[in-house]
């Protein structure tokens, strides 16, 4: 498994259908992923430290989380089929649960669980970016600095 990194959450013009993008913290490929807007929303309220006026599903997972004294330890985006990925959470009582990417990434902002992606879905789906394109991922994180929520649609 891979560390992965959260760049940050987009919108893919002309489609207007957000993506997520994950980058190897010990490596050069970048793991995009197309979400919803509602998990886009929560992904960039979950890294603008912004919480919501009423908690969003992500926020009261983890304060149910929180309740019951359990730690969620790991994301792992364990595979890819027919253009769909597929997560697991990974408890800190070794259970472990199928989930969306997209919720899977929501709640480790907001738990502080790492994420990792196997090396099979980074080999199909991850991306190089050149040189002379890392000024653009540079300045796509500059551009996720100043925007809110609300710049993804209705923010819940």
């Amino acid at each position: 498994m891979l560390q992965m990194e959260v760049v940050g959450v987009r919108v893919e013009m002309p489609t207007n259908q957000p993506i997520v993008l994950l980058k190897e913290m010990h490596g050069e490929r970048y793991l995009p992923i197309w979400i919803g807007m509602t998990e886009a929303t929560a992904i960039a309220m979950a890294q603008a430290d912004e919480p919501p006026p009423r908690p969003l599903t992500h926020d009261l997972f983890k304060d149910v989380l929180d309740a019951l004294g359990a730690q969620l330890s790991t994301v792992n985006i364990v595979s890819l089929r027919d253009g769909i990925f597929f997560a697991d959470l990974v408890f800190s009582n070794g259970v472990e649960v199928s989930a969306r990417p997209s919720d899977s990434i929501a709640l480790a902002l907001r738990t502080g669980a790492q994420i990792y992606a196997s090396e099979e879905v980074v080999q199909e789906a991850g991306v190089m970016i050149p040189d002379d394109q890392e000024d653009e991922v540079e300045k796509f994180r500059e551009f996720l600095e100043t925007i809110s929520p609300e710049d993804f649609g209705r923010a819940g």
